[in-house]
């Protein structure tokens, strides 16, 4: 299966601190592309991998499940680990959830994690109905570039395939179950106004981590997709600082 230009994994060698980002649901590399661009810039290596069945068609991602998606994240950061000496974390939406399952399960190999509109819970109705509407439909009306910012788009599908959908509950409770065993500094950018995933999943991850361990950021002036939109610039510069201030590496 061919890849969508511009979709494609993307990777840069620098320093001896790595950063892992991780996509969204139906979602791809290119929604983080600025991102990780900005900080192999300010000298970090960074990795975005292509998760599975993203950036290709929705029917090929009807056919894989949130364990292959989890599994490619995990791929790209034992190649991270093997060439950095240590690494953050960085995801949007699902890709925040996902950062943060590895965190909870590679407690010593990560020095601290930013997440942009985490998801970890089914707090918007279609993420609610996937288990029973995979039985009746193959798709629903898609959530890609969900973003305020004129001109800006998102490389998402059109269209949310439901039996992919359906398999994210397991995720999101294996990676709630394991919050209380988050050590890692946490810094949450949250958009005040999403239309993919609602206020449940930021009042989860606040009610199970203390308040000196996670830091909330708002984003007033972007949608869910805030890594191309109007706060873009901010949660760049910010996440970097985060970086610097909790690295354990010597600065030269």
């Amino acid at each position: 299966m061919s890849v969508t230009p511009g979709a494609e994994a993307f990777s840069h060698d620098a320093g001896p601190v790595g950063v892992l980002l991780c996509h969204g649901f139906t979602g791809t590399p290119q929604s983080l592309r600025p991102w990780a661009e900005f900080l192999a810039q300010a000298g970090l290596t960074v990795s975005v991998p292509r998760l599975p069945g993203h950036g290709t068609t929705w029917q090929e991602m009807n056919r894989t499940r949130s364990e292959d998606w989890y599994a490619e994240a995990e791929r790209a950061f034992a190649v991270l680990r093997g060439k950095t000496d240590e690494i953050f974390l960085m995801g949007l939406s699902l890709g925040g959830c996902i950062a943060l399952r590895i965190a909870e399960l590679r407690p010593d190999a990560v020095r601290g994690l930013v997440v942009v509109n985490p998801s970890i819970t089914a707090d918007t109705r279609l993420f609610a109905l996937a288990p029973v509407m995979k039985l009746l439909v193959p798709s629903l009306k898609g959530i890609a570039s969900d973003i305020k910012k004129d001109g800006a788009h998102e490389l998402g599908y059109d269209r949310v395939p439901v039996k992919a959908a359906a398999t994210l509950p397991r995720l999101w409770r294996a990676t709630r179950d394991g919050l209380g065993q988050l050590s890692q500094p946490v810094l949450v950018y949250h958009s005040t106004e999403d239309h993919v995933v609602g206020p449940a999943s930021l009042r989860l991850l606040r009610a199970a981590l203390p308040a000196d361990q996670v830091t909330v950021r708002d984003c007033a002036n972007s949608y869910h997709v805030a890594t191309l939109d109007n706060d873009a610039a901010a949660i760049f510069s910010g996440s970097l600082e985060f970086v610097r201030a909790h690295s354990a590496v010597p600065k030269e």
